[in-house]
């Protein structure tokens, strides 16, 4: 592959990448795409040596081969987790020898920019150190308690206004049919002592009037406001019912949205925010590997074009 590449990790469907894969295939930079856990060693190879300048080497998928050495930036977009076909001893071994073996070679590659390391995307998903971090950057963030003890979870949500919202979205199913776990009020009278089971994330729920995603591309950010019907908590339950418009970054925020990524070693972030009548916002959380392209068409915001700019430059950081 002639030129710097831009390697794309990421699932065979992904509508996302296709933008961008699109914008970088406009500008003429070089792009291999593959799905790391589903790719390899099948549709995939690798040839990797250690130099006293890092990786060198090659990774082939399908007829596109790219030197290690000369990687300008990987998009860590939504490759699929490395899976055993079978369950037995030899594939569950197989499947870590490929994480740590490929996975370990694409984590080091010199010179490359990350959008975003898969390592500082991992640390960056834990809600409680979020929070943390948000409030010490200046950030507004509502009353919190992340509890197991069903009487703590009643006295919190008896002294103010309370939503539940789980800890990590992941997949879940009702009845086989996949289905969302969304940010809800909860009652006193509802908290049992099925909360001793896990953890739980309760918080004191905002006096909302819209909420905010900011898209944060580097020190790049965009923002639109969401308002969903009134009485909706968490709007992405009402996708279809939502009004989108941008709307400028209040520049405190931008400034802590950026140390914030800084902080994680990010170069992306979907920030979410609740806002008052009163125009403050309130931190909630951010998704450091979130959805982006449904709200650049609605708000009409040019963040492919940034995330482009940002592998095209491929200047590590």
């Amino acid at each position: 592959m002639d030129g710097r590449p831009v390697l794309v990790a990421t699932e065979c469907e992904d509508a996302t990448a296709d933008l961008v894969i699109t914008e970088l295939n406009r500008r003429r930079v070089p792009v291999l795409r593959f799905d790391p856990g589903r790719d390899f060693p099948t549709r995939a190879t690798l040839a990797a040596s250690v130099t006293a300048d890092g990786w060198a080497g090659r990774l082939t998928a399908g007829e596109r081969t790219a030197d290690l050495a000369n990687i300008r930036a990987l998009y860590h977009r939504r490759p699929n987790a490395y899976l055993a076909e079978h369950d037995d001893q030899a594939e569950r071994f197989a499947v870590q020898e490929n994480r740590r073996g490929l996975g370990g070679v694409l984590a080091a590659l010199p010179g490359c920019l990350y959008l975003s390391h898969p390592q500082a995307i991992a640390r960056a998903e834990y809600k409680p150190e979020q929070l943390s971090v948000a409030a010490r950057l200046g950030l507004t963030v509502p009353a919190t308690l992340i509890t197991s003890d069903p009487a703590e979870a009643k006295t919190f949500a008896a002294a103010q206004p309370t939503i539940y919202k789980p800890l990590h979205a992941g997949a879940y199913e009702v009845d086989g049919e996949p289905a969302g776990i969304w940010a809800a009020s909860v009652d006193p009278g509802e908290i049992t002592d099925a909360v001793s089971r896990c953890a739980h994330l309760f918080q004191a729920q905002v006096p909302k009037v819209g909420d905010v995603r900011a898209v944060v591309v580097g020190d790049r950010v965009f923002c639109a406001l969401i308002t969903a019907p009134a009485g909706v908590v968490d709007w992405r339950s009402e996708y279809r019912n939502l009004t989108y418009e941008p709307v400028d970054c209040p520049e405190p925020i931008r400034a802590a949205l950026v140390a914030f990524l800084a902080h994680y070693g990010l170069n992306f972030g979907a920030f979410d925010f609740a806002v008052t009548a009163e125009g403050a916002w309130w931190f909630l959380e951010c998704n450091p590997n979130g959805q982006w392209a449904w709200l650049e068409h609605a708000a009409n915001l040019p963040i492919t074009s940034a995330i482009a700019d940002l592998l095209e430059n491929g200047e590590s950081q």
